[in-house]
């Protein structure tokens, strides 16, 4: 596979296949069309044209207005028109975590095509012959993308958490990383995509860091995501990437943003401006 072809699966989505949902003039989300059927059921929530989805939720503060739609949630979830909730809240916003007006279960996020935010930390070890990178193995009773590999630490943002208290939260959860090490991290950018899946539609905002670990450190997993953890060659990386999806598919981006900016990727690759363009599209 070339780079580029990650860059296309990870935005690959027909928006005509959604209409929007609004809060008064701000849109929120998009939602696949036959899945606004199934919302029609809670006709004091939603008001559906042919146009769109407005959701109707009077209150002043999040927590109020977030009340009637979550708990519609819960009863999707009890109705099994909505597989699980997680009881993690993530941020509704037409913009960034700061202009959230509502919050709604993670699980249901790609249902009603919101934004959503995480944190993907490469994690890496200097050595005399090049970098190596951490690369996890994902644990096979994963819901998603079982028996992928995966970064060393990565891990969505919940509302109403500091961008570095849920990285030191994730480091050492996901990788047994101490909170001193963990804000040795240096953030990198951030990356966008917005990809279609069976749930929905996923417009997603990765922040990025790097984080150069001692030759001596051995991550361990203390929360069961990971089977395993292997350290290899930059070239690797490379030949694993250009073999075939076996990393989880967004990680793919975040490793081609790290190859770009440590010159593995260099100016005169063939894809470096598709490439560069392609990991910052603007969300819908």
């Amino acid at each position: 596979m070339k780079y580029r072809d990650y860059i296309d699966q990870c935005n690959r989505h027909r928006l005509a296949d959604f209409l929007p949902l609004t809060f008064g003039q701000q849109k929120i989300g998009y939602l696949r069309r036959p899945f606004v059927q199934t919302i029609s059921a809670w006709d004091g929530l939603f008001s559906v044209t042919a146009d769109g989805v407005e959701l109707i939720a009077p209150g002043e503060g999040i927590e109020e207005r977030s009340r009637g739609w979550n708990q519609m949630l819960v009863e999707m979830a009890q109705q099994g028109s909505l597989e699980y909730l997680t009881g993690e809240p993530y941020p509704v916003t037409p913009g960034g975590r700061a202009q959230a007006l509502f919050v709604i279960d993670r699980a249901a996020a790609p249902l009603f095509g919101v934004r959503a935010f995480g944190q993907h930390v490469n994690g890496f070890v200097r050595h005399a012959g090049g970098l190596h990178l951490w690369v996890g193995k994902r644990s096979a009773d994963r819901k998603n993308f079982p028996g992928k590999l995966d970064h060393l630490v990565a891990g969505g943002l919940p509302y109403a958490v500091t961008l570095e208290a849920n990285l030191i939260k994730e480091c050492r959860e996901e990788a047994g990383i101490p909170a001193a090490l963990a804000r040795r991290a240096i953030s990198t950018g951030a990356i966008t995509y917005v990809a279609e899946s069976s749930r929905g539609l996923k417009p997603d905002t990765i922040y990025c860091y790097d984080l150069e670990l001692p030759a001596e450190f051995q991550p361990r997993c203390t929360d069961g995501e990971v089977e395993k953890f292997e350290l290899w060659p930059i070239a690797r990386v490379m030949e694993v990437l250009e073999t075939g999806p076996e990393f989880k598919l967004n990680c793919n981006l975040v490793i081609i943003d790290f190859l770009i900016r440590h010159g593995y990727i260099p100016p005169d690759h063939e894809d470096y401006l598709y490439l560069i363009n392609g990991l910052h599209p603007g969300l819908p």
